[in-house]
């Protein structure tokens, strides 16, 4: 049996900048993505209770719903009922459509056992890449590259994406820096609230991207000016200075809202939070729902007042590892004697 699990992610400031050849700081979510592949007779997929036998080329197509991130993986690779016969399962504790990159997380962590189940070694750069290709070219998702850097490096990263704007992931375009900052900041002041609505991140995505091809200057500064902030951010992360670090967060939301970015649900636990006493507050994630991220030294306090203004779940982000990959002895036995 292979295990693999991979982190959530919230952005703290900088996002959404990774669609634009931007810069920015994420935490990863205790919450992990799971995913376990186990011998089987047929090719099994499960997630979340939903099961299907692959028995055709017709049952690996995507179908928009639980079972695609399993199927997208095993097309990405060529993979069906007559390669590739096994157990796949898979389930998730991060918030589902809340803007904490689970779906991303998923991805990972099933790339991440087939990898192993094939025999495959990527660094986790290659993984990132390969994780992104598969929502993006396989899935038809309009996505940046936080997501997945996050989920395979996991940590308190400060990460940069120039020369990756035009989301093709061309061969002679760089690969990302990641810096990691959680050497020496472990206790970054967050907390993390979801409203309980959910949204699709690439329908976010969508119009604003469309307005930056355009060329029109509120959108093509305004993220200059949020990929900017997360630059600053390092430094205020590394001082300690969670005062600047919370004004960097509220410029960073200030802009993405008036870009209409945000959603009503957001916005009214940002203000709630802020009256309250947090230092900052924004988006996590992609806005229209979803979740928000605040910057506070009295969590409690700020902890209940989103819980009055109607925060579903609070999540406490933490620099925790990225994607994690076991096998059992039963499975290295097999491989031993399969050699």
């Amino acid at each position: 049996m292979i295990i693999a699990t991979a982190p959530g992610r919230c952005g703290i400031v900088g996002n959404p900048t990774d669609m634009y050849g931007g810069s920015v700081i994420s935490c990863s979510t205790v919450e992990r993505a799971h995913c376990t592949i186990m011998d089987a007779p047929d090719l099994t997929l499960s997630v979340s209770g939903f099961v299907q036998v692959i028995r055709s080329a017709e049952d690996i197509r995507l179908r928009g719903n639980y079972l695609d991130i399993l199927k997208a993986v095993l097309i990405y690779f060529g993979l069906d009922h007559t390669n590739f016969r096994c157990r796949l399962s898979a389930n998730s504790e991060i918030p589902e459509s809340a803007g904490l990159a689970g779906s991303t997380a998923l991805v990972v962590a099933v790339l991440g056992a087939v990898l192993e189940k094939l025999g495959i070694h990527m660094d986790r750069f290659a993984i990132a890449e390969t994780a992104r290709k598969i929502e993006y070219r396989v899935m038809g998702i309009t996505c940046g590259y936080q997501d997945q850097h996050m989920a395979a490096f996991g940590g308190l990263n400060y990460m940069d994406f120039r020369g990756k704007e035009r989301l093709a992931q061309d061969e002679n375009e760089p690969l990302a820096t990641v810096e990691p900052l959680h050497p020496s900041v472990a206790d970054l002041p967050i907390v993390v609230a979801h409203t309980g609505v959910r949204r699709n991140s690439g329908v976010v995505h969508k119009s604003i991207r469309d307005r930056w091809l355009d060329g029109e200057s509120e959108v093509v500064e305004g993220y200059l000016r949020i990929a900017e902030l997360a630059r600053l951010g390092k430094k205020a992360i590394f001082s300690r200075d969670w005062e600047s670090l919370g004004a960097l967060m509220n410029e960073n939301h200030s802009i993405q809202r008036r870009l209409g970015g945000s959603g009503p649900q957001n916005d009214y636990l940002i203000d709630a939070c802020l009256a309250d006493g947090a230092l900052g507050a924004k988006l996590a994630g992609a806005g229209q729902g979803g979740t928000i991220v605040a910057l506070t030294i009295k969590p409690d306090r700020t902890v209940q007042a989103l819980r009055n203004a109607g925060a579903q779940r609070i999540v406490w982000p933490r620099p925790v590892e990225g994607l994690n990959i076991e096998a059992t002895w039963q499975q290295l036995i097999h491989e031993y004697t399969a050699s």
